[in-house]
């Protein structure tokens, strides 16, 4: 049950109710997180938008987002994201058993898939400056330079929904993600 303030689609006004239009108009529903996001602050809802439509522009493939979408959303404990993502994986063509090995750092038959999955895992559960070994082994299973930057606009993208979703509390409106 959501926490925080959050409107019908029907009562939504000013910038919210066209960003939900939008939404709306490109993926046939506004999903309950961006509903609960843009009543609560369309400027965020806007941010997280424009993210999203950077990333379909950016060097990494749908895949390599949602590889790196469902290991960030693991690793916090986003039970929303990773619902919506394991979805979204599944619809690309990964199977549940590559979806499990992604999500918790295993070996999941795609190298290039591991990599990314080992690569964000690592950004995520170290702090400081990441070793040179580790940056040198993700360029070797052929991520170039662009993509480890994409990677991390991506990391900056899902963890300002996943952040959101656990503070909110978000309501499922996808299949629960086994």
């Amino acid at each position: 049950m959501s926490r925080l303030h959050t409107v019908e689609m029907s009562e939504a006004t000013g910038r919210a109710a066209e960003l939900f239009s939008a939404v709306k108009a490109s993926v046939g529903k506004v999903p309950n997180s961006y509903i609960a996001i843009g009543a609560n602050s369309p400027v965020a809802l806007e941010a997280v938008l424009s993210l999203e439509a950077s990333l379909k522009k950016s060097s990494l493939s749908a895949t390599d987002i949602e590889v790196v979408k469902l290991v960030v959303s693991e690793t916090t404990g986003c039970d929303y994201c990773l619902a919506a993502h394991t979805l979204l994986s599944k619809k690309l063509g990964l199977d549940r058993e590559a979806i499990l090995a992604l999500r918790q750092g295993r070996a999941s038959g795609n190298a290039r898939n591991d990599s990314l999955a080992k690569f964000v895992l690592h950004l995520l559960t170290t702090t400081g400056t990441v070793q040179a070994e580790v940056v040198a082994e993700i360029k070797h299973s052929g991520v170039t330079d662009a993509q480890i930057v994409d990677v991390t606009m991506t990391v900056a993208s899902i963890a300002l929904t996943n952040l959101f979703n656990r503070i909110n509390d978000t309501t499922l409106d996808f299949p629960a993600a086994d």
